[in-house]
């Protein structure tokens, strides 16, 4: 039936990567639909097609679920690869002790709070360039992602500013002086990385609207690869070498900073795998609007820079606290946020992935198809995420001594993984639903919903449980968890009051 559709025809021959995923989305097209002549000429109705959930035949959701996992797994690798290098610092530096650990811990959580809201500007790019390639407009594919890396070099030099002079207002948040000099010293050593990731957050932009996402897997794999070895060799010097057995070079041991100078190289390793893939993209055919300042993506992006500004800082603001309680909490929550960062990369994943293919159906004008991607995505999330609650509840002990051999530290990060098990779901209906309504081009409530969430509600509750009632860390983490399922019911409630209109591009 595909090939007596003209829509999937063009796409075909406009551009070659987006092969089976936009032909198999191109199935919900009412166009596309099988005609009774085409029926009297040989073709059927599956079996599948003759059952219906929530209204649409079965054998529809599967093959729409089929086309989002093959669009979304190299993206799963991809930012699971990226999360891993959090997790492999965090890994090592928890063999130096309890105050290193403290100090990175607070360090990553303020170099992710400035790189992702300066990453959020260019995730403006994601509805322009997945809308225009769902309505096969190349030249403005084109035009928006010259502007969007404009936008990201631009950014680019005032975020490692900010990365480079936020541990300077440590002390005033009660961070103790010790703690604080560490987390200093990693942040400047890790800096200069922002340059590189932001940059390949535009790239990933482009490279996920037209269905080429391997290359951000294969990114991911160098950076590890690289991060893995640099972190040993630079942390521990020439103590590493032997180990193994190997003499020694002359490396000196330089504690987090090797971590730090680690992660930037390997940042930089996974910007040019992707660099390269980009410039192997065929052109890809077609006109469309090319006026797409740097002011446009920026306006969509803003909303999504302060909706991820909000969620990494509650988070990193309860990170700091937990340093305050001290090193003990401080280390325990950063094995746990290691943990729930993992699971929720995969998430992320998915609703970026969703976010694709619903703006790929509103460029077609293809509202059922939006609605079908949208509600698949959230199916594929939730089911994801009950799995990851199930082994956060029954493996948190173990899991948390992968990440660290200290056994003040895992008493502590046990209990809180359990929390986290808690609000799994949460997290997973709150990302694919912010991942759904960017692709309709609608930022900016999920903006408020995080706002409101997490500062209303969130971080307000998370100070009286912890400091009001004494319950400490986990107290923090109760009042997260709150904020969260506040979130997840908001945009929940948005994406199902926008899905049933008729969505204007952006």
């Amino acid at each position: 039936m595909h090939d007596r559709c003209p829509f999937v025809s063009n796409v075909k021959g406009q551009d070659p990567h987006l092969g089976a995923s936009l032909a198999l989305s191109s199935t919900f097209a009412p166009r596309c639909v099988m005609s009774p002549a085409q029926a009297a000429e040989g073709g059927s109705v599956s079996a599948e097609d003759r059952i219906r959930l929530f209204g649409v035949p079965l054998g529809e959701i599967g093959r729409e679920a089929s086309a989002s996992f093959r669009h979304a797994w190299p993206l799963v690798l991809g930012y699971v690869g990226h999360n891993l290098l959090g997790v492999v610092d965090t890994a090592m530096v928890g063999r130096l002790g309890a105050t290193e650990l403290a100090g990175v811990s607070i360090g990553n959580g303020l170099y992710f709070t400035a790189s992702v809201a300066a990453m959020g500007l260019v995730a403006g790019l994601d509805p322009i360039v997945s809308q225009a390639v769902g309505a096969g407009e190349g030249a403005r594919v084109r035009a928006a992602f010259r502007s969007g890396l404009r936008l990201a070099l631009a950014i680019s030099g005032p975020a490692i500013l900010a990365i480079c002079l936020v541990p300077f207002l440590l002390p005033l948040v009660g961070v103790s002086d010790a703690i604080t000099a560490i987390a200093r010293d990693f942040l400047w050593a890790r800096a200069p990385g922002a340059l590189p990731f932001i940059v390949m957050m535009g790239i990933r932009s482009l490279l996920q609207a037209r269905a080429v996402t391997k290359p951000l897997m294969w990114g991911s794999v160098l950076a590890n690869v690289l991060n893995i070895v640099l972190n040993v060799l630079l942390i521990f010097g020439d103590a590493s070498l032997e180990r193994l057995g190997l003499p020694g070079i002359g490396l000196p041991a330089l504690g987090v900073v090797g971590s730090g100078i680690a992660s930037t190289v390997a940042t930089c390793g996974q910007l040019a795998v992707v660099a390269i893939a980009y410039r192997r993209l065929p052109v890809l055919d077609g006109g469309g609007d090319t006026d797409v300042p740097m002011r446009k993506i920026a306006s969509l992006g803003l909303p999504i820079s302060m909706t991820l500004l909000a969620e990494v800082g509650a988070f990193t603001v309860a990170g700091v606290f937990a340093g305050r309680i001290g090193p003990e909490a401080g280390s325990g929550h950063q094995v746990a946020i290691q943990l729930a960062s993992l699971t929720f990369t995969v998430s992320m994943a998915i609703a970026n992935s969703t976010s694709v293919r619903v703006g790929q159906a509103v460029g077609r004008r293809d509202m059922r198809g939006m609605r079908v991607s949208g509600w698949v995505g959230f199916a594929m999330s939730t089911v994801y995420m009950t799995f990851t609650s199930i082994a956060f509840l029954v493996f948190a002990e173990p899991l948390a001594r992968v990440m660290t051999d200290r056994a003040d530290v895992i008493v502590v990060a046990v209990p809180l993984v359990h929390i986290a098990a808690a609000f799994q779901l949460f997290d997973g209906l709150q990302v694919v639903g912010s991942g759904s309504l960017r692709g309709l081009g609608d930022t900016k409530s999920v903006q408020y919903a995080n706002v409101f969430g997490y500062y209303a509600i969130g971080l307000p509750v998370a100070g009286v449980l912890a400091f009001g009632l004494d319950w400490r860390e986990q107290g923090l983490w109760w009042g997260l968890c709150a904020g969260l399922c506040v979130v997840a019911v908001l945009v929940l409630g948005r994406w199902a009051h926008l899905s049933r209109r008729t969505i204007e591009r952006t």
